[in-house]
């Protein structure tokens, strides 16, 4: 992932009045994990390691949210049952 393309996402979720801080943390977290893959659309990821980027402590909250953002239609979510593959999340915008 580019740095504009970084830029353009913010600006796309500044926009989005529907977006709480809980969604921006997560998002936040989801596009730092693809900056740092160099992966544009889809990012291999990790709850824990999700959770504490965007410094969500717990369970319920991060699992409503990243529901909503399913929802909403900014990622789609496909978890991995094998523990030696990560789940990923594609960016829908």
């Amino acid at each position: 992932m580019e740095l504009h393309n970084l830029l353009k996402y913010l600006k796309l979720f500044e926009r989005d009045t529907a977006l709480n801080v809980w969604h921006f943390a997560l998002l936040s977290a989801i596009l730092y994990l693809g900056y740092r893959q160099g992966q544009p659309k889809i990012i291999t990821v990790s709850r824990s390691k999700i959770m504490a980027l965007s410094h969500i402590k717990t369970l319920p909250t991060y699992h409503k949210y990243f529901k909503e953002l399913q929802a909403m239609g900014y990622i789609r979510y496909t978890p991995s049952y094998h523990p030696g593959y990560r789940s990923e999340v594609e960016l829908l915008f």
